[in-house]
């Protein structure tokens, strides 16, 4: 039972980068899944959600108009497309699971299933 992303990487400010959440040995069909990110010094911030049952997805404030979640179900895999990035998006990005429902979405405390990280660098 795993639950690996991927993708980061260095992008000059303004690029593009998607990352992607792959689980194997379990199906993400039933689990709403979550895209954290941790930068050095600071907490682990939620960036967005994709639930389970409907599909309706969460954005952090900082983040609306320039990211976007969505999970394709065939492949296993939720994706994370960053656009028009900035040095603040600077940081290791961790994708989770957890149940259909929840009260915070933000808050990893909900969140019972997570992969490894994958860093992602905005900088010139």
């Amino acid at each position: 039972v795993q639950l690996q992303a991927s993708g980061g990487g260095l992008v000059q400010p303004g690029g593009s980068l998607r990352l992607s959440c792959a689980a194997s040995g379990f199906s993400l069909d039933n689990y709403g899944v979550g895209w954290f990110r941790q930068a050095p010094g600071k907490e682990r911030e939620g960036v967005s959600l994709i639930t389970s049952y409907d599909g309706s997805t969460y954005y952090v404030d900082s983040v609306k108009g320039r990211f976007t979640i969505s999970r394709d179900n065939a492949k296993n895999t939720v994706y994370l497309l960053m656009d028009t990035l900035k040095p603040e998006d600077t940081a290791t990005y961790y994708c989770a699971t957890r149940g259909p429902y929840g009260r915070s979405w933000w808050d990893p405390r909900e969140y019972n299933f997570w992969g490894r990280g994958t860093l992602v660098t905005v900088s010139s």
